[in-house]
C-alpha cells in the first residue's frame, strides 16, 4: 500500500536506537491501531498486513525497548485483545513529537523545493 506524500513533506522519519530499537511510521502506525482497535489482529488488518507480520513487528518493538510496549491478553473475543503498555504510550507519543518537530524544522525547505518544482513545470 503506497501512503500519499502528507503535506509537511515528510514521508519517512525512522529513528535508530540501536540495531535492535528502532521505530519508523509502519511501527508507529501499527501502535497508534492497536491503541485504538484493542487488537494486533485489527490493527495489522487495517494496515494491510497478516496477524503473522503484524505479531512479529510487536515482538521486535517488545524485545528492542527490553519491555513490552504492547500486552496481551489471552481468552477468546470477549477477554483477549491487546493493549499498550505505559511504555508503548511513551514510545508512541515520543515518536509523533519527533515526526512534528521534524516536519517544522524541514518546512520552509520542503516549502522551496515545492516553488523550485513549481518553476519547472511552468517552463515546459
Amino acid at each position: 500500500m503506497k501512503r500519499p506524500v502528507p503535506a509537511s513533506g515528510l514521508g519517512h522519519l525512522r529513528v535508530t536506537l540501536d540495531e535492535d530499537a528502532y521505530v519508523g511510521p509502519g511501527r508507529a502506525d501499527l501502535l497508534e491501531l492497536i491503541e485504538k482497535t484493542g487488537s494486533i489482529s485489527a490493527a495489522g488488518k487495517a494496515m494491510g498486513m497478516s496477524y503473522k507480520r503484524a505479531w512479529g513487528l510487536v515482538q521486535a518493538l517488545n524485545a528492542g525497548f527490553g519491555a513490552p510496549l504492547v500486552e496481551t491478553v489471552r481468552g477468546g473475543a470477549a477477554q483477549g485483545g491487546a493493549e499498550l503498555t505505559a511504555l508503548g504510550h511513551k514510545v508512541l507519543a515520543h515518536y509523533r513529537a519527533m515526526q512534528d518537530k521534524t516536519a517544522a524544522a524541514i518546512a520552509e525547505d520542503v516549502a522551496a523545493l515545492r516553488a523550485l518544482k513549481s518553476d519547472i513545470a511552468e517552463k515546459k
